[in-house]
């Protein structure tokens, strides 16, 4: 019983990543600033501008790692998942097909 409510919700939240790309990749890179900065902010002996451009960067990588993820879930779910049948219906109501 645990292990379904667990499964639920591992859909429920896959569902929602895939409904809010944006938003998602967004709070990553923010969580991605402020834990960089945090750790930077650790360091002794660094300069604040040193600082910042590390944590932009590490944020900018975690960001093309995510967008990279939400690119491998959009071409699963097209391969395999409702996406794939929603657009096979649409093609073939098409009316200006050849």
């Amino acid at each position: 019983m645990g292990e379904s409510n667990a499964k639920s919700k591992i859909d429920s939240t896959r569902e929602w990543i895939v409904e809010h790309k944006l938003r998602s990749v967004g709070c990553l890179w923010l969580s991605g600033i402020v834990g960089s900065i945090a750790y930077n902010w650790s360091q002794p002996g660094m300069k604040t501008s040193v600082r910042i451009i590390h944590a932009r960067l590490h944020a900018q990588a975690l960001t093309l790692a995510a967008l990279a993820g939400a690119a491998v879930v959009e071409y699963y779910d097209h391969k395999s998942g409702a996406k794939s049948e929603r657009y096979a219906k649409f093609l073939d109501s098409n009316p200006h097909k050849d």
